[in-house]
C-alpha cells in the first residue's frame, strides 16, 4: 500500500488550531506535539507550520482586536518554536517585518523595543545569519517612513541596534568609497532685492517671530549684537554649506578661490566678535541638567536672514561651523583610496590649511563654556578617526584574530639506527636510493649541487650529431633489426623529444598519422630529419629562437640589478584609474580572467552604478586579494587574455 499524500490544507488547519491553544496557554507543547503526530517530510511540515503562524497573525490584524502583546506572543512563540525544530529560523523574522508593515508608527516603536532587548537572541547561531538581512530590510523600512526631525530618537534607536547586531567589518554599513550626502542641500536667500537685512522694522515687536520650540525662551532673547550683519556676509557664509557638503569641490581652482575667500572673512567675524556673555547660555545648561535629558530637539541649520544675528550669537552654532571646518581639512589632507589622483592638494592649499587648522582650535578654546576641554576632545576624535580611514584603505580586515594556541612540546620518540651505508656515512659513502639508476645518477658526484653548476652541463647537442646514429640505422643498407635500434632506448627517446622541441620545427607541426609508439614516431622523424640535415642544411641552422630568448633572459637579469623589471612592479593607483577608463562599460569581460567571483562581482555593481568606478572597484579588489603579486605582468597577462592588447600595450611600456 502506498503512502498518503501530504494534504497541505489538512495539515496547516491543524496547525493554526494547536498555535492558538499554544498561545492560550503560553507555551509551545501543543504545537510540539502536533508536529510530532502529523506524518510527513520534515521539511513540508515545518514550510507548513510558518504559513500557519502567519495565517494566525494576519487574523489578529484583520480583526484589529490584539494588541502588541498579542504579537509578541505570538512571535516569542515562533522563536521557541524554532529551538525546538519544528519551523524554519527565518520564521521570527518575517512575522516582525508584517507586524511592523501593517501598524502606525507609535506602535512600531513598541514593537522595535522588543526588536531591541532581544539582540542577544538575533545574534545567536540559530537565528544571526538567517535573519541579519530580514533585521536589515525591516530597518530601513521603518527608517524610510519615519521622519529625520519629528523622529530623530527613534531614527538614532534603530542606527544603535544595527550597529549592535553586526559587526564592525560588515561592509552594508560602511561607506566604502567615501561617498557624499549630496542631496542634503542648504537653502537661503540668493537675491539680494528679496533681502530684509538692514532694514529696519518699527512693527517687528508685535509681529513677533517664529522660533522652533527649545531654541529661545522670553528670557533668553539676546541684546541688540554688535556684530555687523548685511546680505554679503550672509549669502557667503550660507555658500561655505556647500563646500561642507561636497569637499571634492575644492579641489577645483576656481571654486577654492571662492572657498578661500569667504572662509577668510567668516572667520574674521568669528575672531573679531568674541561670546564673552554666557548667561543664557548657563541658564539653558541648567534647564537641560534639571530635566534629567528629557529636552531633546533636532539641530538643523535654519537659513533664515531674522535669526543670523541670534545664531552668530550662539556658542553652539559657533562650534558646529568650525567643527565642519575641521572634518573639511582632514578630508582634503587624507589618504583616501578611492579618491581619484587628480585630487591633489598644492603647496599653497596645504599651508593655507594648517594655519587655518591652528586659528580654529584657538577659536574652539575660546568658546565659553569649558572651550579648552570641547577643543581637546574634538582633536582627540578626529585622531582617533585617522586609525578608522587607514582601516578602511587597508580593505576593512576583520577585527577577529585567530587565536594561537601554545602546542604542547613534543615527546622525543626513540628512532631505530640507520645502516652506515644507506646515510652515506660508511667506507663506501654510497646513498642508496632504492632505484640502480637513481643510485648511480645521485652518487656520481660528492656535492650535487656544485655538479648542477658545472659548465659542463650547459650544453645542447645538434640534431645532425645526436640522430647521426639513428639516421645510420635506418638506412635499410646498414641491415640493422628493428630491436637493436637506438630510438627503441627510452632513455635515448625522451632526449630526443626533448632536443626536437628545442631545434626541429616538424615537432609543432600537425599530422593525421597514428602512432602505436614511440619509437615509431622517432623512426619517422628520423626520416624526414634524413632527408634535410646531411649535405646541404647545418642542424645549428634551425632553431626555435630558444637562443635568442635565453640572451634576451640573461641581459634581463643583468639588467635587474639596475632597474626594476615588469615582473616585480606593483601597479600604481594612477594605472588603474588609466585602465578603469578605458574599460568602462567591458570591465566584466576582465573579471573572469582576474578570477573574481560572482558574488564580487555582484558587490561591485551594488557598491556603484558608474561603469568606470565598477572598473576602479574590480582592480582594487584584485590587488587587494593578490598583495604583492598584483603586478603589472600579471595585470598584463589577464588583459591580453581578454582581448585588451592596445590596454596591456601601454601598460607595458609605462
Amino acid at each position: 500500500m502506498s503512502p498518503s499524500l501530504f494534504n497541505f490544507v489538512d495539515v496547516k488547519d491543524k496547525f493554526t488550531v494547536a498555535a492558538r491553544h499554544a498561545l492560550t496557554g503560553k507555551t509551545c507543547k501543543p504545537l510540539v506535539t502536533s508536529f510530532n503526530q502529523i506524518p510527513g517530510n520534515e521539511t513540508e511540515k515545518k514550510t507548513t507550520l510558518d504559513q500557519a503562524l502567519r495565517g494566525v497573525l494576519g487574523d489578529q490584524i484583520v480583526e484589529q482586536k490584539a494588541s502588541c502583546d498579542d504579537y509578541l506572543s505570538l512571535i516569542y512563540l515562533s522563536i521557541d518554536a524554532v529551538t525546538e525544530g519544528i519551523c524554519s529560523a527565518t520564521t521570527p523574522f518575517v512575522l516582525l517585518g508584517d507586524v511592523l508593515d501593517c501598524l502606525p508608527l507609535d506602535l512600531c516603536d513598541k514593537i522595535f523595543s522588543f526588536v531591541e532587548e532581544n539582540v542577544s537572541t538575533w545574534k545567536s547561531n540559530s537565528f544571526y545569519s538567517a535573519g541579519k538581512n530580514y533585521l536589515l530590510r525591516m530597518c530601513n523600512d521603518l527608517l524610510r517612513r519615519l521622519s529625520k526631525s519629528q523622529n530623530t530618537v527613534f531614527c538614532g534607536r534603530i542606527q544603535l541596534f544595527l550597529a549592535r547586531l553586526f559587526p564592525l567589518s560588515e561592509k552594508s554599513g560602511l561607506n566604502l568609497q567615501s561617498q557624499f550626502n549630496l542631496e542634503n542641500v542648504t537653502v537661503f536667500n540668493k537675491n539680494e532685492l528679496e533681502s530684509t537685512l538692514g532694514q529696519k522694522s518699527t512693527n517687528e515687536k508685535e509681529e513677533g517671530m517664529e522660533v522652533e520650540e527649545g531654541e529661545m525662551g522670553e528670557e533668553d532673547a539676546p541684546a541688540q549684537s554688535s556684530i555687523p550683519i548685511d546680505y554679503n556676509l550672509y549669502r557667503k557664509f550660507w555658500t561655505l554649506q556647500d563646500y561642507f557638503r561636497n569637499p571634492v569641490q575644492c579641489y577645483d581652482k576656481f571654486l577654492w578661490m571662492t572657498f578661500l575667500k569667504f572662509s577668510d572673512e567668516t572667520l574674521a567675524v568669528f575672531k573679531s566678535y568674541k561670546l564673552d556673555d554666557m548667561q543664557a547660555s548657563k541658564r539653558k545648561l541648567d534647564e537641560l541638567r534639571g530635566s534629567d535629558g528629557e529636552h531633546v530637539y533636532f539641530a538643523k541649520f535654519l537659513t533664515s536672514e531674522k535669526l543670523m544675528d541670534l545664531q552668530l550669537s550662539d556658542s553652539n552654532f559657533r562650534r558646529h561651523i568650525l567643527l565642519q571646518y575641521l572634518i573639511l581639512f582632514q578630508y582634503l589632507k587624507g589618504q583616501v583610496k578611492f579618491k581619484s589622483s587628480s585630487c591633489v592638494l598644492n603647496d599653497d592649499q596645504t599651508t593655507w590649511i594648517e594655519e587655518t587648522t591652528k586659528l580654529v582650535y584657538q577659536l574652539l578654546k575660546e568658546i565659553p563654556p569649558d572651550g579648552d576641554k570641547f577643543a581637546s576632545m574634538v582633536e582627540h576624535i578626529l585622531d582617533t578617526e585617522e586609525n578608522w580611514n587607514s582601516w578602511k584603505n587597508e580593505g576593512c580586515p576583520s577585527f577577529v584574530k585567530e587565536r594561537t594556541v601554545d602546542d604542547k612540546p613534543k615527546r622525543p620518540t626513540r628512532k631505530r639506527q640507520a645502516p652506515e651505508d644507506f646515510l652515506g656515512k660508511g667506507p663506501d659513502r654510497k646513498i642508496f636510493m632504492g632505484n640502480d639508476e637513481l643510485t648511480r645518477l645521485w652518487n656520481l658526484n660528492s656535492d650535487n649541487m656544485e655538479a648542477c653548476k658545472s659548465d659542463s652541463r650547459e650544453f645542447m647537442p645538434s640534431l645532425d650529431e645526436f640522430f647521426a646514429e639513428a639516421i645510420e640505422q635506418a638506412d635499410p643498407v646498414n641491415m640493422v633489426e628493428d630491436e637493436y635500434k637506438v630510438v627503441r632506448n627510452p632513455n635515448y627517446g625522451w632526449r630526443a623529444l626533448r632536443l626536437l622541441s628545442r631545434r626541429s620545427p616538424h615537432f609543432f607541426q600537425p599530422t593525421n598519422q597514428k602512432f602505436k609508439s614511440l619509437a615509431d614516431y622517432l623512426d619517422s622523424m628520423v626520416s624526414k630529419l634524413a632527408k634535410e640535415l646531411p649535405k646541404d642544411i647545418p642542424s645549428e641552422e634551425i632553431k626555435t629562437g630558444e637562443e635568442d630568448d635565453d640572451d634576451n633572459g640573461d641581459n634581463l637579469l643583468k639588467e635587474s640589478n639596475d632597474s626594476p623589471s615588469i615582473q616585480s612592479k606593483a601597479v600604481t593607483n594612477q594605472q588603474m584609474d588609466d585602465i578603469a577608463a578605458k574599460l568602462g562599460a567591458r570591465w566584466k569581460m576582465l573579471a573572469s580572467h582576474l578570477e573574481m567571483k560572482a558574488a564580487e562581482l555582484r558587490e561591485i555593481e551594488t557598491d556603484s552604478e558608474d561603469v568606470e568606478m565598477q572598473a576602479k572597484l574590480l582592480l582594487v579588489a584584485w590587488q587587494d586579494r593578490e598583495g604583492t603579486q598584483a603586478t603589472v605582468e600579471s595585470l598584463v597577462t589577464a588583459l591580453n587574455a581578454a582581448g585588451f592588447s592596445q590596454i596591456a600595450d601601454i601598460l607595458s611600456e609605462a
